[in-house]
């Protein structure tokens, strides 16, 4: 098989890439330049999110993973929100636009989303057929999976994966997570209420992979760990594997002052599962989030 990859360059498009040529098939990414941290036996291709990619130079493509996107840890300027927006609703549209060209046409299309796709939702538990919350990235991620969507009308199976807080040992926010509770000042974020959804990222690559291999799957996926837990109780388990002490809370204002609107993401409560996931026949190899952590931090 032969797919296409964008974001590829990114902490998780590196491993989608390299799990990809693991299995034996041919990888193509799209990404400004060309990555020294990918195998050579991937084909670079350059694309700008604000046009069209020039697919019909490429052989038959059978797949494709979407991660493009602006990132979102950077303080919310009103260019940055924009950026965050149409790199990922107007570059998804591109992509479309490009496929919709070619004359034989990839079956399926798994495109990154994220959790925040539901906004602040308090004690709710949110599966795949909750609707979109109103803030910023609710919005974002509702326009961005549209369009994704999109790609039906060309015969495409079309599979969101609403990413949650990924944890991984190179990048992702766990490394970030590290450094107050190595310094002894980590600690939960305002009350800790907040429901805050993880997925280990072993496992968000085997769901990514699952999306494109399952020809029932068609339609979103919560890309987290069947165990939701608040943030306090993430800070407690964190500081119990590093072993350091949890003593200390951020509050709210503080993040603000650092990270502007940003910070109001950084608070939402999402207590998402990953039903859909589930019932397709998905299994996490790190459900439980003491394990998750403790096969990371060595």
């Amino acid at each position: 098989m032969t797919y296409l990859v964008t974001g590829a360059t990114g902490f998780i498009g590196t491993r989608l890439v390299n799990a990809l040529l693991g299995q034996g098939h041919a990888v193509y990414y799209l990404a400004r330049k060309r990555s020294p941290k990918l195998p050579s036996q991937a084909s670079f291709h350059p694309w700008e999110t604000n046009r069209q990619p020039e697919l019909n130079a490429l052989s038959r493509i059978d797949g494709v993973f979407h991660l493009t996107g602006e990132p979102i840890a950077q303080r919310w300027t009103p260019e940055v929100k924009r950026r965050i927006y149409d790199s990922r609703v107007q570059g998804t549209k591109n992509l479309v636009a490009a496929i919709a060209a070619l004359r034989h046409k990839p079956s399926v299309l798994v495109t990154a989303s994220a959790v925040g796709y539901y906004g602040d939702r308090g004690e709710e538990v949110l599966d795949e057929s909750t609707q979109a919350g109103a803030d910023f990235l609710a919005l974002t991620c509702r326009d961005w999976e549209a369009a994704a969507f999109g790609a039906r009308e060309l015969g495409l199976r079309v599979v969101p994966i609403r990413i949650a807080t990924v944890l991984g040992r190179e990048g992702g926010a766990l490394p970030k997570m590290m450094t107050p509770f190595l310094l002894g000042i980590g600690g939960r974020f305002g009350t800790g209420k907040q429901w805050m959804p993880w997925i280990h990222v072993e496992d968000l690559i085997r769901l990514f992979l699952f999306a494109a291999d399952t020809q029932a799957v068609d339609g979103p996926l919560n890309g987290a760990s069947p165990e939701p837990v608040t943030n306090a109780k993430f800070t407690k388990v964190l500081g119990s594997v590093l072993h350091r002490p949890t003593l200390f809370a951020v509050p709210k204002f503080a993040l603000k002052m650092a990270l502007g609107e940003m910070a109001e993401f950084v608070f939402e409560s999402q207590r998402v599962v990953p039903k859909a996931a589930e019932q397709a026949g998905f299994r996490f190899e790190h459900a439980q989030l003491r394990e998750a952590l403790a096969s990371l931090i060595k």
